[in-house]
């Protein structure tokens, strides 16, 4: 939004997994107005002709229309207002080469810090009509993994448990603490899934190493869901290393859980 009011132009939005077909591009890009900016989130997932359509659309500003099928289809050139494209990814590995070289700039967006995000978690609260006090906001804020989207999630849960149990439309540091216990958010942001394998991979394996499937089943989840979903933050909060043996944990993972450190721990 920050760069179409720089340009004086309007946002469009879309997402990948919404342009399956070469037409659905087409028809996004036949309504640009010159100075637009086209924002295309989880862009990895565009279907491969909507892509080959968007590398000449930001090259040429232009895109080839096929009319008709068979021997007599017919390409019709439709010329484009020059316009602005933004993809967003979090895996930005599975994007061609030729779409990724195509942007004449990659950034990467850095996690938020607790403060940024009690500013935001204290935004939300004002417009859920919620009451929430500083010390409450930077609790809820250092538990949400610097995700704007996993605290506006914990600020609603808050909500709901101040609603029934606490003072409705306000959240103290008390209230927010007892909500976040009931629903299994630590001090560190980890949740049940998170703990479960992390106490699996110390008590049950010894703290490791021990490969992906064996540690899902030992937890009772698909290996899928403890790589996707687990994994990444508790090797990004150093609780986890994952080596060529297998995952490992580290001495905080058993400084965290409250247990004893075994005498010999794994080689990382």
């Amino acid at each position: 939004m920050i760069i179409a009011n720089e340009l004086g132009g309007s946002l469009r939005l879309t997402s990948g997994p919404a342009v399956q077909h070469a037409g659905d591009l087409a028809a996004i890009l036949s309504a640009l107005e010159e100075g637009d900016v086209l924002f295309i989130d989880e862009i990895h997932r565009l279907a491969r002709t909507a892509e080959e359509m968007l590398y000449l659309a930001m090259e040429d500003y232009r895109v080839d229309v096929v009319v008709g099928k068979g021997p007599g289809a017919t390409s019709i050139p439709l010329s484009l207002p020059p316009f602005t494209v933004v993809g967003a990814t979090t895996r930005a590995g599975l994007l061609p080469a030729p779409l990724r070289d195509r942007f004449g700039f990659t950034g990467h967006l850095d996690y938020y810090s607790a403060r940024e995000l009690a500013q935001i978690v204290t935004r939300s609260a004002g417009l859920l009509g919620l009451e929430i006090d500083a010390q409450a906001a930077h609790e809820l804020a250092s538990r949400s993994r610097g995700t704007p989207r996993i605290a506006n999630r914990l600020l609603r849960r808050v909500q709901d448990w101040a609603q029934v149990h606490g003072t409705p439309g306000v959240a103290d540091l008390a209230s927010t603490q007892a909500a976040l216990k009931v629903f299994e958010v630590d001090a560190m942001g980890l949740d049940r899934l998170d703990r479960s394998v992390l106490t699996a991979l110390c008590t049950r394996f010894g703290g490791g190493p021990v490969g992906l499937t064996t540690l899902a089943v030992s937890v009772g989840e698909e290996a899928e869901t403890v790589e996707t979903v687990a994994e990444p933050y508790l090797v990004r909060e150093g609780l986890m290393v994952r080596t060529p043996r297998g995952r490992v944990a580290t001495a905080a993972a058993y400084t965290h859980l409250g247990l004893e450190l075994p005498e010999h721990m794994p080689e990382i």
